[in-house]
């Protein structure tokens, strides 16, 4: 998310995760492994507070395939019907996915009929017969309704918003079950499928690469696949009028480009070109790009903030103008999108990766600062709580996004650059994205590549840039 446009602090809690899965699923202590194989229902929460309630248990979701029918400014807006492939992690006779809102009128297991009841934001779904732990199953669930945004009093609106001619979806940190059902929460990862269906004239954009176009009557449906696991958050559906244009990148990746014509601030071609320089340069920088496609999206709505969806980041109205919200939400792909957090908590490994790799930029393209500039300017403000006294990774509920994540995070690595050279920081960071690529990781695991691949002892150094409350003053 853009360092620029949400520097705020959250209200969401802080919150732990005991560990992750191969492919990204949460798994519990021991001892709640135990209780639940004994009463056979998955967890309703995977037990991370800085998103209570988000996420599940008992599961590893491994595809989300989604059949949309969305109509702007009609009643119902949304008609879906969510087909969830999974793995038990535990033997269940219930399960949770996370949904707010909308009614759901029809769910299967295994294409028969299951029953079902709601609790707040969980589906709570009985299948017609126990689910094996290490089955695999199949969950279909068909709804409909006004999906409603998520009005946090720190965050502000996000999640499924509507503009003028469609619909815009931002959905960190826990939007995502507004608009579809799920295992809403980063350690959970899978592919999607998205099928689109919008009136006619408008287009529907989503994650991924384009698979197929298909007009009948007065609808046009778009379908979009994306190949790589995603953490729920980042998927996106984008509606309305747009201008697209789509190509290669010079280093042959397939690009995406579309810009709402409302928007006077940019046009596509300055979209299209700024991503296609960036993707490549970040693929030199960090490793090679870890998706199919990349692109973005700038539509015409008021949010205050650009957002890192896969393969097409979002921007809102004038944000994807700017070359160092594109640097920033592009390296995203690599932090945070393909190496994603674990827990909330680890957010510093998105958004100081990500605002280091927007100085960066600034640096290479001559339209900002110097990094060293940038560090400075910040180490000087002895003054300022906000960096010092809110550790980066840990940084409580009121600062999950907050400057200490985003400044203080990207001048950590920026120490670290000083402490162990360039050659050794760059070599760090390529190993990062490769190690961990498609996968979730932990601030932990990154000081314990940091400290191998340097042969050095960090461990004060991260325990002053990551985890104190006061500015260092050595290191």
């Amino acid at each position: 998310m853009s360092h620029a446009s949400r520097i705020i602090a959250s209200t969401l809690a802080l919150g732990v995760l005991t560990a992750c899965s191969d492919n990204g699923g949460s798994v519990r202590s021991p001892a709640s492994r135990a209780a639940s194989a004994v009463s056979g229902a998955g967890a309703a929460s995977v037990g991370d507070p800085y998103t209570p309630g988000d996420g599940n248990g008992g599961y590893d979701v491994r595809n989300y395939d989604l059949d949309l029918r969305i109509s702007p400014r009609a009643t119902p807006e949304l008609a879906g019907t969510a087909t969830v492939t999974a793995v038990a992690t535990d033997r269940l006779t219930r399960f949770d996915l996370d949904l707010s809102g909308l009614t759901v009128s029809k769910v299967t297991v295994g294409g028969a009929a299951a029953s079902y009841t709601r609790n707040g934001s969980e589906l709570v779904v009985t299948p017609p017969a126990p689910i094996a732990r290490g089955g695999n199953f199949t969950v279909q669930v068909q709804y409909s309704g006004n999906p409603r945004a998520v009005n946090d009093p720190v965050l502000g609106r996000y999640g499924w918003l509507p503009t003028s001619d469609g619909v815009f979806t931002g959905d960190e940190p826990s939007g995502a079950h507004t608009w579809f059902p799920s295992n809403d929460h980063p350690a959970d990862k899978a592919t999607f499928g998205f099928r689109v269906t919008v009136p006619r004239g408008l287009t529907a954009i989503a994650n991924g690469r384009p698979t197929g176009t298909r007009t009948a009557g007065d609808s046009t449906t778009y379908s979009w696949r994306e190949d790589s696991p995603m953490a729920t958050y980042l998927a996106m559906v984008d509606v309305g009028r747009f201008k697209v244009r789509t190509g290669r990148t010079p280093g042959g990746i397939p690009v995406y480009a579309a810009v709402d014509p409302a928007i006077t601030t940019t046009t596509v071609d300055k979209l299209y070109d700024t991503t296609a320089r960036v993707t490549d340069t970040w693929a030199k920088v960090f490793g090679p790009y870890p998706f199919g496609s990349t692109g973005g999206v700038v539509d015409d709505v008021q949010v205050g903030f650009a957002l890192e969806t896969q393969t097409k980041p979002e921007y809102g109205g004038p944000m994807g103008g700017d070359p160092t919200t594109i640097a920033h939400e592009l390296s995203h792909q690599w932090f945070g999108d393909s190496v994603t957090v674990t827990r909330w908590s680890d957010i510093w490994l998105n958004e100081g990766f990500a605002t280091y790799a927007e100085w960066m930029w600034g640096e290479r393209s001559g339209t900002g600062p110097s990094v060293q500039t940038q560090f400075d300017q910040r180490y000087r403000q002895t003054d300022s709580p906000d960096l010092w006294s809110v550790p980066p990774a840990e940084p409580g509920r009121a600062r999950l996004f907050g400057r200490s994540v985003y400044e203080r995070g990207a001048m950590t690595l920026h120490a670290l650059r000083q402490k162990v050279g360039d050659a050794t920081f760059f070599a760090i960071l390529r190993a990062w994205t490769s190690q961990h690529r498609h996968g979730n990781a932990t601030t932990p695991q990154f000081i314990a590549l940091a400290e191998r691949m340097s042969g050095k002892d960090l461990g004060p150094f991260f325990q002053a840039w990551l985890y104190g409350k006061t500015r260092p003053t050595a290191w």
